[in-house]
């Protein structure tokens, strides 16, 4: 009895062990959230770190400042090979600013998801962090806008006139500017993105900013009549960001585009490289693609 005891301890710290590796060899990734102009905050920080957990690439960790304050709110960055900003919200301490900014400075990565290009308007290294942004008081000060023009080159525009806007929310189609990027490669020429809110008129220092995809934001719907960035990367110091405008609600984030992009934009933020594959129900150039999201697989 003892011999088979001690047998069953052994196979159980074996098992154990080799679940700590397993798991000390995903990349760490924290989602920061908290204060947000849209209330389904908590819900889409729940999707993502879902998605991310489920492609077994990742561990993921959830930091949340108060309702109404980011006092006390100090996460340790520097434990991550990757942020998630599902941010908008009050400025935080300016310990954590400082503490965030040479985190990205020295190699960490960072991935912007929609409204989080709205925070820290009046905070210039933020902006060039994430090279542009919406609302927040950004103007012409902040930098140009930044679009693709009728000849199909990236415009940098210096006109006045306040940084954020977007039509009616809708599906509209994606169209991919860089196929050799990691992130991209492999992706169809276009997409058809689920309902959401197209994002345009975006500005500000888009320095070492590359644009991987467009939508055409359409008059018809409210738009600006311009191709939009809605996939971009960004250089800072040794820091990769990945940044996109999409991902408004709930079922934006149900789109194989959008869980897709996430991943591989993630993962490249992390280690400058992307090993998933573009998934079998990847979206057509003119029809949606969607995986119900359902919340007890988390």
């Amino acid at each position: 009895m003892r011999i088979l005891s001690l047998s069953w301890s052994f196979l159980l710290l074996f098992a154990l062990s080799t679940l700590t590796f397993a798991d000390d060899a995903k990349l760490k990734a924290l989602i920061i959230d908290g204060q947000n102009n849209h209330g389904v905050w908590p819900k889409t920080t729940q999707m993502m770190k879902s998605y991310l957990e489920g492609s077994g690439k990742f561990t993921v960790d959830v930091a949340t400042t108060g309702k109404n304050s980011t006092e006390g709110f100090a996460p340790e960055f520097k434990n991550y090979d990757v942020v998630v900003s599902n941010y908008n919200g009050k400025r935080w301490p300016k310990a954590t600013d400082e503490a965030f900014v040479e985190y990205v400075r020295n190699g960490g990565g960072f991935v912007v998801v929609h409204a989080a290009n709205n925070s820290f308007g009046d905070w210039d290294e933020y902006n060039r962090i994430i090279g542009l942004g919406g609302w927040g008081g950004r103007n012409a000060k902040s930098g140009p806008y930044v679009y693709f023009g009728k000849d199909e080159e990236l415009v940098r525009d210096t006109s006045e006139g306040n940084g954020g806007h977007h039509g009616r929310q809708h599906p509209f189609q994606v169209i991919v500017r860089d196929a050799d990027h990691p992130i991209t490669h492999g992706m169809p020429k276009s997409w058809m993105h689920t309902q959401d809110e197209l994002y345009d008129q975006l500005r500000g220092p888009a320095e070492n900013m590359k644009v991987l995809a467009t939508a055409y934001a359409d008059p018809a719907t409210g738009g600006s009549g311009r191709h939009e960035p809605m996939i971009m990367t960004i250089d800072y110091g040794k820091g990769r960001i990945f940044h996109t405008p999409m991902g408004h609600g709930d079922y934006s984030m149900e789109c194989v585009g959008f869980i897709s992009t996430l991943l591989r934009g993630t993962e490249w933020a992390a280690t400058g490289k992307v090993t998933q594959a573009i998934p079998d129900d990847f979206p057509e150039p003119n029809a949606e693609a969607k995986r119900p999201y359902k919340a007890e697989n988390n």
